[in-house]
């Protein structure tokens, strides 16, 4: 055939990586501490501590938990430390923070472990749009893992990648 339509991008050694791939299944939770503090602003440690007693820790079984407070309450480090403790049996991963914080250490535990022995001297584009919440640092992090191993890295779709990294 004299017009055949090549797929050339498929021919090639290019390697895709889509950080929505990654993505961690499970439900996520955001617990506001403001409501167990005396006007939303002042930790009373013995109530704290009654009404963390007093708490059903087991409704957030495997889930994501990112705990916090969103008034503007000075909250000593110890009141997320006891909250953990509860917690700790109960759910899959605690955060100090808001859910951007929990999907950001999440996608950093990911990266970190990440075996990219199967990029070593190829191209490489990480895809960049999706519908899952991917942090920006995991687009970060992701590219500094893949710099000592990939022959290049790119950013975005194999039909209109921006270049970021070519080994010389």
């Amino acid at each position: 055939m004299q017009n055949e339509i090549i797929n050339r991008v498929a021919q090639s050694q290019l390697k895709t990586i889509d950080l929505e791939d990654f993505y961690p299944n499970g439900e996520r939770v955001f617990l506001d501490i403001k409501d167990w503090l005396f006007e939303g602003f002042v930790l009373r440690e013995k109530e704290f501590r009654t009404t963390i007693a007093a708490h059903d820790w087991s409704q957030y079984q495997d889930k994501y938990v990112a705990v916090d407070c969103t008034t503007d309450a000075i909250i000593p480090g110890w009141a997320f430390m006891l909250i953990s403790t509860k917690l700790q049996p109960y759910a899959k991963k605690v955060v100090q923070g808001n859910m951007e914080v929990m999907e950001t250490s999440l996608y950093q535990s990911i990266i970190e472990d990440l075996d990219v022995s199967e990029f070593k001297d190829k191209p490489v584009i990480i895809k960049g749009c999706g519908n899952k919440p991917v942090p920006q640092n995991a687009y970060l992090w992701i590219t500094i893992k893949l710099l000592p191993v990939a022959k290049s890295v790119m950013y975005g779709e194999a039909c209109s990648s921006v270049p970021l990294y070519k080994k010389v």
